[in-house]
């Protein structure tokens, strides 16, 4: 009986290495401080409101001094999407 012909496999050969690359954030440097700036001034408006019994800051908003404070940590959260 004839032999088989014996198939030469090719050597195993690894795909080359890949090469790091330096991934480039282009985080903006503003979005950090202002977001925690407007988180703040949205926090500090609400307690100066509460501490003061409505007189501060504008006496003439009266309840909607929290609407203001909330305003500025929802401008905060919007700023937010802008970060990196």
């Amino acid at each position: 009986m004839p032999k088989s012909r014996i198939r030469k496999k090719a050597d195993y050969t690894p795909p080359p290495a890949k090469q790091a690359t330096a991934v480039k954030l282009n985080s903006r440097a503003w979005v950090a401080p202002v977001m925690l700036a407007m988180f703040v001034i949205g926090l500090a408006w609400i307690v100066v409101f509460y501490v003061t019994d409505g007189s501060l800051p504008v006496d003439q908003l009266g309840n909607w001094n929290i609407v203001v404070g909330f305003g500025f940590i929802a401008a905060g959260f919007g700023v937010s999407t802008q970060w990196k």
